[in-house]
């Protein structure tokens, strides 16, 4: 049997082995929580409370800050302690809102529907937008946004990305195995808004029993199919997902809309059920602990705005000498140096990696193998916009087509020189939007 798949792609150790089989298991927080008023692309959320008010868990706090905004919402009980700037996950300060957890987990109200049949399609968006909805696979897109195309009429594909290639990561897997039916709830939500699509769990095939839940699950649902990807890294990456599932190309310019489809990840669909058919906001995330630094690895749920800290201490601590911990995955999560962060709607995983499994190999010239070039899903040539980028070479990095690049980290990955193609790409990517935007 043929898996779907795209050109290009490397197969690192993926480390799923820690995690994949422990199932989810809920964290209550024991510290004060902090919620940044910018989870999301787009302009920051406005804050609504002051300090020494009292909040209910899923009570808005911030409201949208524009039309390409989310609003953020408390996942405990409590009272407000702070609204100033804090640290957040990616070391830079950012404006936030600080809640001291009462312990009573008191919650508003959910606005429950008792079908998806009573709600129109403008409801369906208002209610993505009120609960906080945002891509909660890294990028942070707010939801409503991606799901009011200016032509709905032609969305053909409403993919749900299963396909969790990033290395040492399980939620996901465990999502499907666990809570089908949100995943199901979820997309249907979505097919109600795109009359002529059809939907399709995209999973791959190194998750055979996720694969046989989810197409046992929706062997009823005559708009829904489960497909079977090969498995590859970066399988996930949007423009790789729709190129696999339906042979259509898009590049840095185009949106998914403009080839005809939405793509979501398993946990934005779960929780556009909840928002949907529950009135329940985005407060809790699934997050995997894991590494061969970690303990005891787990699969937690856990409120927004818990501390990467408790939950490191809750996975059993460092286990041997720590070099790095990551937010994320290895390919294309980040360093952190501080681990008193908040968790974030955008927040998937923490990794916990030794000095046996960091590689501290000292950086050598080219020796033009072509590696990198094979392995670019963007059919690009690493080696040389990374020399462009550091040699300051924007005309001839544009020319190229370096805005195509994608920063999965591949090309960092097989390149024997070990060379930062990534990161130098990325750095020259960051300066030519910047001097875009600049006033002419």
């Amino acid at each position: 049997m043929a898996f779907l798949t795209f050109k290009g792609g490397i197969h690192p150790y993926d480390g799923k082995e820690l995690s994949k089989d422990k199932p989810i298991t809920d964290y209550l927080p024991k510290q004060e929580l902090v919620y940044p008023l910018s989870q999301h692309i787009g302009a920051p959320a406005k804050s609504i409370v002051e300090k020494g008010d009292h909040v209910l868990a899923g009570q808005k706090i911030a409201e949208t800050g524009g039309f390409v905004s989310s609003p953020i919402h408390a996942s405990v009980s409590g009272t407000v302690t702070a609204v100033g700037k804090v640290r957040n996950n990616m070391g830079n300060m950012v404006d936030a809102i600080t809640v001291e957890n009462d312990g009573k987990y008191e919650s508003i109200e959910m606005q429950k529907v008792d079908s998806l049949d009573s709600l129109s399609k403008e409801e369906i968006i208002k209610r993505i937008q009120d609960g906080g909805v945002v891509g909660m696979g890294g990028a942070g897109f707010p939801t409503h946004v991606k799901l009011s195309p200016k032509e709905p009429d032609k969305i053909e594909y409403v993919l749900v990305n299963g396909a969790e290639c990033e290395p040492y990561l399980t939620s996901d897997y465990r999502r499907m195995m666990e809570q089908p039916d949100l995943v199901v709830g979820g997309l249907k939500c979505m097919l109600k808004l795109f009359d002529n699509a059809k939907g399709c769990i995209c999973i791959e095939d190194n998750k055979p029993d996720c694969i046989a839940k989810m197409t046992e699950f929706v062997k009823d649902e005559p708009r829904i199919e489960v497909k079977t990807l090969k498995t590859k890294y970066p399988q996930g990456a949007e423009r790789c997902l729709i190129n696999a599932v339906t042979d259509r190309e898009l590049n840095s310019s185009m949106l998914p809309a403009d080839v005809g489809c939405v793509v979501d990840n398993v946990d934005t669909v779960c929780a556009i059920c909840r928002a949907v058919l529950e009135g329940r906001p985005v407060i809790e995330k699934i997050v995997t602990v894991t590494g061969d630094g970690i303990a005891n690895p787990q699969n937690f749920r856990v409120k927004t705005g818990t501390s990467f800290a408790e939950l490191i201490e809750a996975a059993g601590g460092f286990k041997g000498t720590v070099e790095k911990v990551v937010s994320g995955g290895p390919m294309m999560g980040f360093a952190m140096f501080d681990y008193h962060v908040p968790i974030v709607k955008t927040s998937s995983a923490i990794l916990c990696l030794t000095k046996d499994v960091v590689a501290a190999n000292e950086e050598s010239a080219c020796i033009n193998c072509g590696r990198c070039v094979s392995g670019c899903p963007a059919r690009l040539v690493p080696s040389r916009l990374a020399t462009y980028a550091e040699e300051g070479q924007e005309e001839l990095f544009v020319k190229f087509n370096g805005m195509e690049c994608v920063e999965c980290g591949c090309c960092s990955f097989v390149c024997p020189a070990k060379r930062p193609l990534t990161q130098s790409v990325r750095s020259m990517r960051k300066m030519v939007l910047a001097n875009r935007k600049k006033p002419k």
